[in-house]
């Protein structure tokens, strides 16, 4: 997994290479300029185009200056706006901001409203601003005039990012009043939570990792919080096929769904787990369970799930389960026995309504190793709080889920976060495939579904969400291009999942 970062844990990157390594901070500024720069020229395609570079007063200006610099050596008009006085830089920056000066660069200052409106003309005449105005400190609200120079880097036709956008909160991924929308943006050392995660990611544009020195070593040893999930780590995680296999080796997974009225959902959660490449797949419920002839099914009629349990290596329960006492009777079945389960949907509004006591505890005593997959509406209910908290800090919600229940948690939505809360309940896997096309109805049944399937082929819990995940997402993206984002169904996901798992599994 490529590492995310926190703005602490970044600090604490540069520190370490600065005191530890001895790599001076300038340097290490130099470098990353130089990499802004670079990107500026890919997005310019053009050597005499003009660029406006506004600067804040903290090391993000310092990039500015280092980029401004480079720019103008390979013949781009670029000029500097600082947003700050000039007794307030100081440090790396103010020695950089002096070798730009006298490398020949133009500085013009927009340190108040008045300088702003008098320049605002010259900085909107640009093919490209380069946002070098608040780095991953940012901790408060931008008001009054910094979101009129924000204003002014988002009326530029083409916009890159130092670091990350002007206005983000780094840990978050919040907008702080208001934020600049970047195209592109050229992050240092390593992904931050705001970029990699959700919201921040649809403000930051294509995301470019600048190495500027920071050793491996010391990325290896700062326990980190986050990670972002790579196309690599899918492949190494996902089950690989033999010649002896059979439908006995694959795995039985059994759904159990099929209230009154409800079949489509364990339909959809049934079908997902064969193409998934479960070797067995059981519907079950207690209305009808009609379903394609490749997966079998079992009426239940109130009676126990016990005997349908036997022999099943993974069971999804929740999808199109309902409500009511019977339903709350399921969920308990699944949970005292000892095949993995996937807790989905229905089965998650009845524990946090406390059908099966407190949530926590129901979670917590289950005998078996429990994936649950909570929307934010859903992961809201668990924690007793806000949708809106929930989507405020994907992260630290994902993260109590998996402290609560000790369960490995599937916080779905935009950027989908796993935690394992069997193991460190801290530590997030932040997933960066899948879109809009997947906010359809039976979306989460497919991923519930395709889960089980790999818990059933002996993928450990925390590895089977994380490739699930993946490839749902995946799916979704390929869909998207085909049908666009609001023509995709969720009938369509299991073959495109299917398709997904064996070009990923591909050698070479």
């Amino acid at each position: 997994m490529l590492p995310v970062v926190t703005a602490a844990e970044a600090r604490a990157l540069d520190r370490a290479t600065i005191e530890d390594v001895g790599l001076p901070g300038i340097a290490l500024m130099e470098t990353a300029g130089r990499a802004c720069a670079e990107a500026a020229l890919r997005m310019l395609g053009a050597r005499g185009a003009r660029v406006s570079v506004i600067c804040g007063p903290g090391n993000n200006g310092g990039d500015g200056y280092v980029c401004a610099r480079v720019l103008r050596a390979a013949g781009v008009d670029a000029v500097c706006y600082v947003a700050a006085r000039r007794d307030a830089i100081a440090g790396d920056a103010a020695a950089h901001l002096a070798i730009y000066e006298r490398s020949g660069g133009v500085v013009r200052a927009i340190a108040t409203p008045g300088e702003l409106a008098d320049l605002r003309a010259a900085i909107d005449d640009v093919a490209l601003c380069v946002d070098a105005l608040f780095g991953v400190g940012l901790a408060r609200p931008v008001t009054g005039h910094l979101a009129d120079v924000i204003d002014a880097i988002n009326a530029a036709p083409q916009r890159l990012a130092v670091d990350i956008p002007s206005g983000l909160d780094a840990d978050t991924g919040r907008v702080l009043g208001v934020c600049v929308r970047a195209d592109r943006t050229v992050t240092m050392a390593a992904h931050k939570v705001a970029l990699a995660g959700a919201p921040g990611a649809m403000w930051a544009g294509t995301v470019e990792v600048c190495d500027i020195g920071v050793p491996p070593a010391v990325l290896a040893t700062a326990n980190l919080g986050a990670g972002l999930v790579e196309e690599r780590d899918v492949a190494g995680w996902l089950p690989r096929s033999s010649a002896l296999d059979h439908k006995g080796t694959r795995g039985h997974v059994l759904v159990v769904g099929g209230a009154p009225e409800m079949r489509g959902a364990g339909r959809l959660a049934a079908l997902a787990a064969l193409r998934a490449g479960a070797g067995l797949v059981t519907l079950a419920g207690d209305g009808e369970v009609a379903a394609p002839d490749s997966v079998m099914t079992r009426g239940l009629a109130g009676g126990p799930l016990a005997g349908v349990l036997a022999g099943k290596r993974a069971v999804v329960v929740g999808p199109g389960l309902g409500g009511g006492g019977v339903a709350a009777n399921r969920v308990d079945e699944v949970l005292a026995n000892d095949a993995p389960a996937v807790v989905d949907a229905d089965a998650l509004n009845l524990i946090a309504a406390g059908a099966l006591g407190p949530a926590s505890e129901a979670l917590k005593s289950a005998a078996c190793p429990v994936v649950i997959t909570p929307h934010p509406g859903e992961a809201a209910r668990l924690l007793g709080i806000a949708v809106a908290d929930v989507e405020g800090d994907r992260l630290a919600a994902a993260r109590a889920l998996a402290a609560m229940s000790r369960a490995v948690v599937v916080l779905k939505g935009a950027r989908t976060i796993v935690c394992d809360g069997t193991l460190d309940a801290h530590f997030g896997s932040i997933h960066g495939t899948g879109g809009p096309a997947l906010g359809t109805a039976g979306s989460g049944d497919v991923l519930a579904g395709t889960i089980a399937a790999l818990l059933a082929q002996g993928l450990a819990p925390v590895d089977a969400a994380r490739c699930a995940v993946y490839v749902h997402g995946a799916a979704g993206d390929t869909l998207a291009d085909m049908y666009g984002q609001r023509g995709v169904v969720s009938s369509d996901l299991p073959d495109a999942i299917a398709r997904e798992i064996a070009r990923v599994s591909r050698p070479g």
